[in-house]
């Protein structure tokens, strides 16, 4: 009979040592309420996380976190802000730091587009897509990274995109954007390489979530005439890879394809080639 509980250590799985580890932090996720941000929220309870899932509407952070508590023996905060207002972030940060949670995982999974030529999309729209995509990342991994540091530990992962790899007519300023997330954390992850703190990039291709449709790009070829990426399966690609602290994940064969592509291909024919594949199906090749 094993009377001692060093004695189980032998027995314990690596999942079950995760969960016991786990279920002394917190993760936050923002966007967690939809697409790769929801399927990481799950991921993130079924080993044991406490969650702090941020996102700009209320019904559905109640809706999501009813559900994970039904299903897993985590606490989940939920805090309604919109990151389109970058002073939310540090909001975020003090709400977090209030309570006295100590976040060992810091998900920035946040982002939306906007589809169109340039000369045509509304410009102010775009300056709140680089507050979110960009400001807003920045500043919530300044701050928790900051707290990670000073103790020695953590993770952080931003959500990047294949799109990172490449200039993208009809959505010129998206594909900025994540070009500067993915640059960005790469940096900042040479930078704390010896302090305890990893930071990965996941680099998605297109995925079934709601992103097109806030982008009002469901005319596009890409979604129309293409196979998209199932969203499960891309949280589980950036999980795994943030759990075991690399710095960056394409998910996906053809997306690892095409990125390896974009390594070798002049800018200008990258450019020219995503203009035919990102225009709406309609539209006559320009």
């Amino acid at each position: 009979m094993i009377s001692d509980v060093s004695q189980l250590a032998p027995f314990i799985t690596a999942r079950q040592k995760q969960y016991m580890k786990a279920n002394n932090h917190y993760a936050v996720v923002t966007g967690g309420t939809s697409g790769i941000g929801y399927e990481l929220v799950k991921l993130l309870a079924r080993d044991g996380y406490n969650l702090v899932i941020v996102a700009r509407h209320e019904a559905d952070l109640i809706h999501v976190a009813n559900e994970i508590k039904q299903q897993y023996s985590v606490e989940v905060v939920i805090i309604a802000k919109d990151l389109f207002d970058v002073n939310n972030a540090f909001e975020i940060h003090n709400e977090v730091s209030t309570k006295n949670i100590d976040v060992e995982i810091l998900i920035n999974d946040a982002g939306q587009g906007q589809y169109g030529e340039f000369v045509e999309t509304d410009i102010r729209r775009e300056l709140d897509i680089i507050t979110l995509n960009i400001s807003s990342l920045v500043a919530l991994t300044k701050l928790f990274l900051v707290d990670m540091v000073r103790r020695g530990s953590g993770k952080i992962m931003n959500l990047s995109s294949i799109a990172s790899k490449t200039p993208g007519p009809w959505q010129s300023v998206y594909h900025g954007t994540k070009a500067f997330v993915q640059s960005f954390t790469e940096a900042i992850r040479s930078e704390v390489k010896d302090s305890g703190v990893t930071i990965t990039a996941l680099l998605p291709g297109a995925t079934a979530t709601d992103f097109f449709d806030k982008a009002e790009m469901l005319d596009s070829k890409i979604v129309r005439e293409g196979k998209l990426d199932d969203a499960a399966r891309v949280a589980k690609d950036g999980y795994e890879a943030l759990m075991k602290g690399d710095d960056m994940v394409v998910s996906g064969i053809k997306n690892k394809l095409q990125v390896a592509m974009s390594n070798v291909t002049p800018d200008a024919t990258l450019a020219d080639k995503m203009k035919k594949q990102q225009a709406p199906v309609s539209s006559e090749s320009k």
